[in-house]
């Protein structure tokens, strides 16, 4: 299955959890693209006593899971792309949502 995930939130629950999904998706020999979305860009930058959103992501680009980061929403928050935020553009997320057999918005 090929697994598109939009993440359009910056909390750091529901960023992990997204994440932990993605993971396992990719355990399971799926396919997955991330695209993080308006407050989504935050995401790399979240530190919360309990939830490692950081740390979930990084297993996640290790694993072999595609990041994606909306440039326009980068640039409303004067936020240099990285490694965890490669700039993108909503060609991109169309890409991922016509790719995908499964689109999972998590906002």
């Amino acid at each position: 299955m090929h697994l598109g995930i939009i993440l359009e939130t910056n909390d750091p629950e529901r960023v992990w959890n997204g994440f932990r999904l993605a993971n396992t998706a990719l355990d399971a020999d799926h396919t997955v693209e991330v695209f993080l979305l308006g407050d989504g860009v935050d995401a790399p930058d979240l530190e919360h006593e309990k939830f490692n959103p950081h740390g979930v992501m990084r297993k996640y680009t290790q694993n072999g899971g595609e990041l994606y980061a909306c440039g326009t929403c980068l640039d409303s928050r004067d936020i240099e792309p990285d490694d965890l935020r490669p700039r993108s553009t909503m060609s991109d997320c169309l890409q991922i949502v016509e790719a995908a057999d499964e689109v999972l918005t998590i906002g």
